[in-house]
């Protein structure tokens, strides 16, 4: 499910430029029993199965026995919300272990033990935290320096200011009679920079007023 995220589009780029290193680990790897089994029923009875701590520790153990990690994070429905500033300060670290959760959890020794940051992309649940690791990791590499064609782009994107992004447009400028905005044509910088930063402003306030706390 996550090999073919990481191996296109800007994850890819990344990784043949040598700006980011991205491993995936199969936990079976590091099971000990014939079946490479990495869950069991958990105690008291509850339905569902739960990740064993054996195989998630040995993994773990093995990859800082290789270097040193920043972070190692947990997907997790009830982790702290990733946003903006999150991905902002995570790009900034060296090295990251994502341990992807499955089934019905990971045994909570696990989490009170080994796990140093638990993340939630949102609230709802999903089969794996697979694809959770794919969003967060996309999110965090695409901000290293060199990544990107051209860096203003990932910072002129929404939420790296507390709001949207204002409304964009390309050529033909009349299409249909469905016009350009004429100030975007006017040439005027200033003028430009004014009227994006109030489109951004407007449209923050109505289709996302929540993110109105993190204005100045």
């Amino acid at each position: 499910m996550i090999d073919g995220t990481v191996n296109c589009s800007i994850l890819k780029r990344a990784q043949e430029k040598g700006l980011v290193e991205i491993n995936l680990h199969n936990l079976r790897d590091f099971t000990t029993n014939k079946w490479r089994r990495v869950d069991d029923y958990p105690f008291g009875g509850e339905a569902g199965m739960v990740m064993q701590i054996e195989p998630v520790d040995r993994a773990i153990s093995f990859l800082k026995s290789e270097r040193d990690y920043d972070e190692v994070i947990y997907t997790s429905p009830d982790g702290e919300m990733f946003d903006q500033p999150l991905a902002n300060r995570l790009s900034l670290l060296n090295n990251l272990i994502i341990l992807c959760g499955h089934y019905k959890g990971i045994d909570y020794r696990i989490r009170e033990h080994l796990i140093t940051k638990e993340i939630s992309i949102g609230n709802y649940v999903l089969t794996g935290g697979e694809l959770a690791a794919a969003v967060i990791a996309d999110a965090i590499v695409r901000l290293i320096p060199g990544v990107i064609g051209d860096e203003q782009s990932a910072l002129s994107d929404s939420f790296q200011d507390g709001l949207l992004a204002p409304p964009v447009y390309t050529r033909p400028a009349d299409y249909k009679g469905w016009k350009v905005p004429q100030i975007l044509l006017s040439g005027h910088e200033r003028n430009i920079q004014e009227w994006r930063l109030q489109q951004a402003q407007e449209r923050t306030e109505l289709l996302r007023p929540e993110l109105q706390q993190f204005l100045i």
